[in-house]
């Protein structure tokens, strides 16, 4: 820099031109770097990276976006680089926002639309009252150091699309959204807002995407789940129905609707002396709808997911329409697909027996009962031959199988279960679950099923000395099921169909995240009997409390509409459902003496879904999920970057076994870390990625946690390599263990990894100090229902 012209300039935040000084932005790095280990971390590097990237004008906001982005690249170097990029990028956001919470929801509301000049709060009249009435109490209840607490790629996420913005410029930081969420939620109760305040930014817990979203807005649709009944098999019922998913879908919820009910293609139409064309060109029309109608306005794409029992007569087309091959007409490749299965489909396909194709116009009924009722229903059908066509049950059952391998679904859900096990059942036959599998409600022609979720992260409930704490974790579940019992009553309601459910009924679904995370920290392997047992009490411990406080909510405001009739009204609970006892831990007479006396406040309450965003922001491993690596990549502006499990980053770096070769193993062992002999098998043992957990382990885990999760959950089924015996044999074991969602999405190791290509082979190897064995393939045994025990996946 020499010259004149060859100068650098920055536009500072006031607008004010300088040259750029080397010694300033390695200061400012300094300055963020307290408490970090400094023989690691090395603030000058980033500045040389930051410095070769700028050019003249650039802005104090993009250098300090720069330097972020650069600290998390190098994060594979050490741990705290980590840590300093989020820093950097946060001091920068609080750089450019207001401080005071009550000045921020000020501009929020006062915002005016650069297009048509007028008004356009993102606050409401009601809440924004509330906030200027209690600003002093709750500006000054925020502890903005808390800002700092969440990892870089959390904080980019809240950035990107939580955090609310006027004319594109974020205005929120982290601290503002959470007591805003906490405002929107209880209102004039400033008490408990500030409380719940302080729970979601010491990250007990997150409230769902939407309740981020939409909380204290004038149109705070906080629900993230809608169940749909199709309301007729007519054009009436079929298009009324439509525009109930594009109004939910507008409001950004997520659909799950059944159409066991519309007749099979070539049924006699009587109105029109016609013939149906079956689902197919219907579930196209609804494919288009999701595609239209985004989730809030070119947002993501409208989610539905359908339904359908196994003796519908277009269950061979249905199975196909999500294929990436084959024409165009016959395909809609947006929705997601769901089976609704009854045992009897399960009991054929084991005995090899026959199947029998109904259409239900010609063979009613068979969608309004379960259990013994629809065996005796269908076998009576059967015998007046009153079927379309009849088919070997493995014929079906092999197509499932192929669509499964070929594209991850239909999903699996158990009818008989779901019904048997429900606190819902005296309602009527529930017909089907979410978009996400973890839900299962009653829908009717004037109920939408709807439910507001909530998730704990369960790695913050260890104590110093590595135990757990349940009391704590029973405390919090309380005060998530008192919050989300207040959502449903100020809750906006896209369809009146949803209220009238909603206010009926009461359901919540309480999840977690950050399962992994707690066996790690705890230093207790997935599949150890240790891991077992504590995956069993944390959700015990959880249904306690959530029943507990769903019964003094019911001692203080009476119990919902439908509690009478239900099994929590005659003294039984899930575990009773599903014959299980509980642990010691907790006394379930005396709470069940408590229920008998008062009821409950909701009929249903815990529901573990699939944690993505949220789990991102609070820097946790998905719902209950093992790690399915232990390096991935992220994107950021400047390209792509290596990020390592931030635990066993830590674990390695503390045993001075980290360095540019380990991570160069990792990646060459595709993010395992089973065959590096050098890592002590303790670690190893630590870090077993779900493609080296035995499926068999995984699923007994989620039956042991099913008999206290009241509605159902998010269960993925992982296979490195699938074939149709493996599979055949999960499902089954699925099904016998009672689970009700027998499998979300089936999960498939990609044989290829993008990564790998980054790595010197040689170098590997040597490193390896052999070459790459070549083992026995063993999962290509065949392994079908009558050699279960052979097949890998499920061997323990």
């Amino acid at each position: 820099m020499v010259g004149k012209s060859n100068k650098l300039y920055v536009y500072k935040r006031g607008g004010r031109m300088e040259e750029v000084h080397i010694d300033k932005i390695t200061s400012r790095i300094k300055k963020l770097c307290y408490g970090l280990n400094m023989d690691f971390v090395d603030p000058v590097s980033i500045t040389l990276k930051v410095i070769s990237g700028i050019y003249s004008g650039v802005t104090t906001v993009e250098l300090d976006n720069l330097a972020a982005e650069t600290a998390a690249t190098m994060t594979t170097d050490h741990p705290d680089y980590a840590v300093l990029a989020a820093r950097l990028a946060i001091s920068n956001l609080h750089k450019e926002t207001k401080k005071h919470f009550s000045d921020v929801m000020t501009d929020l509301y006062n915002i005016i639309n650069p297009h048509t000049k007028k008004r356009s709060p993102m606050i409401s009249d009601f809440h924004y009252n509330i906030i200027m009435k209690n600003k002093e109490r709750l500006d000054s209840a925020i502890v903005y150091d808390r800002d700092f607490k969440y990892n870089y790629f959390g904080f980019k996420t809240l950035e990107r699309s939580y955090l609310l913005k006027i004319n594109n410029k974020v205005a929120e930081r982290p601290q503002h959204m959470l007591m805003r969420v906490a405002i929107g939620i209880h209102g004039e109760d400033i008490d408990a807002a500030i409380e719940t305040y302080n729970l979601l930014s010491e990250k007990y817990f997150t409230h769902a995407s939407p309740t981020l979203f939409s909380a204290a807005t004038p149109r705070p649709q906080l629900s993230s789940c809608f169940l749909i009944a199709m309301k007729d098999d007519s054009i009436e019922g079929i298009y009324d129905t439509l525009k109930q998913c594009a109004l939910i879908s507008k409001s950004a919820g997520g659909i799950g609707l059944h159409v066991h009910c519309i007749r099979a293609k070539g049924t006699y139409i009587a109105g029109t002396n016609g013939v149906s064309n079956g689902l197919v060109p219907m579930l196209r029309v609804y494919n288009n709808t999701a595609r239209y109608v985004d989730q809030g306005g070119n947002k993501r794409p409208g989610a539905f997911a359908i339904y359908l029992e196994p003796w519908h007569s277009d269950i061979f087309e249905f199975l196909d329409l999500k294929k990436n091959t084959g024409k165009e007409e016959v395909r809609a490749r947006e929705l997601f697909y769901a089976l609704w299965i009854p045992d009897l489909f399960m009991k054929r396909v084991e005995k090899d027996e026959t199947w029998s194709l109904m259409c239900p116009h010609d063979s009613p009924g068979l969608a309004d009962c379960w259990g013994e009722e629809f065996e005796t229903l269908y076998e009576k059908y059967e015998q007046e031959k009153r079927f379309v066509k009849q088919v070997r049950a493995q014929e079906l059952w092999k197509a499932i199988i192929e669509a499964q391998v070929e594209t991850g679904t239909p999903y699996m859900l158990y009818k008989d279960s779901c019904n048997r096990k429900s606190n819902q059942k005296n309602l009527g036959t529930i017909k089907c679950s979410n978009l996400c599998t973890e839900i299962v409600e009653y829908t009717s022609e004037d109920e939408v099923a709807v439910c507001n979720l909530a998730s704990i992260a369960l790695n913050r409930f260890i104590n110093e000395d590595k135990t757990y704490s349940f009391t704590k974790l029973k405390e919090v579940t309380k005060i998530i099921t008192q919050n989300l019992n207040k959502i449903i009553d100020v809750n906006y309601y896209p369809v009146p169909e949803a209220k009238n459910s909603n206010m009926r009924h009461r359901p919540i679904g309480i999840g977690v995240q950050g399962l992994a995370d707690t066996f790690v920290l705890m230093r207790i392997p997935y599949e150890s009997e240790e891991a077992i047992k504590l995956n069993q009490q944390i959700f015990e411990t959880i249904y306690y409390g959530a029943l507990e406080a769903s019964c003094e909510l019911a001692e203080k405001h009476g119990v919902y509409s439908t509690y009478e009739g239900s099994p929590a009204s005659k003294g039984i609970l899930q575990y009773d459902m599903w014959d299980k006892t509980p642990t010691d831990l907790w006394n379930w007479s005396a709470l069940k003496e408590k229920i008998a006396k008062h009821g409950l406040r909701n009929s249903l309450l815990i529901a573990p879904m699939p944690t993505a965003s949220t789990a991102q922001i609070l820097g946790n491993n998905e719902s209950f999920e093992p790690f399915t690596s232990n390096i991935y990549q992220r994107r950021v502006l400047s390209g792509e970057f290596q990020v390592v499990n931030h635990h066993l980053l830590r674990d390695l770096t503390q045993a001075e076994l980290w360095d540019e070769d380990m991570k160069n193993l990792i990646i060459h062992n595709n993010g395992s870390i089973q065959n590096i002999e050098s890592i002590p098998k303790e670690i190893r043992d630590l870090y077993k990625t779900v493609w080296e957990i035995s499926v068999k382990t995984t699923i007994k885990m989620a039956a042991d946690r099913g008999a206290f999760i009241d509605q159902s959950q998010s269960f993925n089924i992982h296979v490195a390599e699938p074939n149709y015996g493996k599979l055949t044999s999960i499902h089954f074991y699925a099904w016998k263990m009672g689970l009700k969602t027998g499998m979300y999405y089936l999960r498939i190791k990609p044989a290829a990894n993008a990564i790998q290509f980054t790595v010197d082979k040689s170098k590997v190897q040597l490193l390896n100090g052999r070459t790459d064995k070549d083992e026995a393939n063993m999962s290509m045994i065949a392994c079908s229902l009558r050699n279960k025990d052979e097949c890998l996946s499920c061997g323990s």
